[in-house]
């Protein structure tokens, strides 16, 4: 079956400036929702730091079914705001597809349902993390503020991260990731249904690239917008530009330094 992989020029510049312009938008969306919590944050410490009754016996305050819905939300955005953008390349390379296929009056897919089934999977991923997030904070590795509270617990992430870069299975799903053509051809589906599933294995494949790096988030402070900001660059990078191998490797390298960083800091904390 043609799938309509082939288009002129100018048909893809369109393509690639609907699909910015929609991507864009999510993302700002996003990142203005994530910029709105970690002010809400700040302005919490800010609060604790004056109100000391707020746990009368020292320990952390429990969780409401608010807080963890919060939490799920928190989530949800920023892995938006952090993941969009390096998936544009495949959303564009669908949008392309289905555009074709609407000119030949053949059955298509609007992008938003395929960008529908990218985001379960990171909102799959978000629930997930915010049960990590609950259970961390109630074995006191992670503080009320989502700040780490080990250095040595931080150095665990960073190793595990580090040496998963040069595993095969980050090398496979970083191939799907940067590929478009070669998700297209194996992994197409028909339909409303298969747009989505096609939306939730690429989200799947992105998830076996960067999920390992979302979770340092839990190695520094979660709701920290400069780490947010770096993790972004990163994953992006990786996706994006010219040399995979390269930068798959350089940040592995990078990553396993920073934890030997921090198990220098645990030592001398100690």
């Amino acid at each position: 079956m043609t799938l309509g992989l082939a288009t002129s020029y100018p048909q893809r510049r369109r393509d690639r400036i609907v699909v910015a312009g929609l991507l864009a938008l999510v993302a700002v969306l996003a990142w203005a929702f994530t910029v709105h919590q970690s002010m809400l944050m700040d302005q919490m410490e800010a609060d604790m730091w004056r109100d000391m009754n707020m746990s009368m016996n020292g320990m952390e305050p429990p969780w409401t079914p608010v807080d963890a819905l919060m939490v799920f939300v928190m989530w949800s955005a920023m892995m938006a705001a952090m993941m969009v953008p390096g998936a544009s390349p495949m959303i564009a390379a669908f949008a392309t597809i289905n555009r074709r296929r609407r000119d030949r009056s053949a059955p298509y897919v609007p992008t938003s349902v395929f960008l529908l089934g990218y985001l379960i999977v990171w909102i799959g991923f978000s629930f997930l993390a915010t049960g990590a997030q609950w259970l961390l904070q109630k074995v006191e590795l992670l503080t009320t503020m989502m700040q780490s509270a080990s250095y040595y617990w931080s150095s665990v992430l960073f190793l595990a991260a580090g040496l998963y870069q040069f595993s095969p299975l980050k090398e496979r799903c970083l191939a799907y990731c940067r590929s478009p053509d070669g998700f297209i051809l194996s992994e197409w589906r028909d339909g409303t249904l298969g747009a989505v599933v096609m939306g939730m294995r690429h989200g799947l494949f992105c998830l076996g690239c960067c999920g390992a790096l979302m979770v340092l988030l839990f190695a520094v402070a979660v709701m920290d917008l400069r780490w947010v900001a770096a993790l972004t660059v990163l994953v992006t990078a990786e996706k994006l530009l010219p040399g995979a191998k390269f930068w798959r490797i350089a940040i592995g390298v990078g990553l396993l330094f920073a934890a030997l960083g921090f198990a220098v800091a645990g030592w001398r904390a100690a």
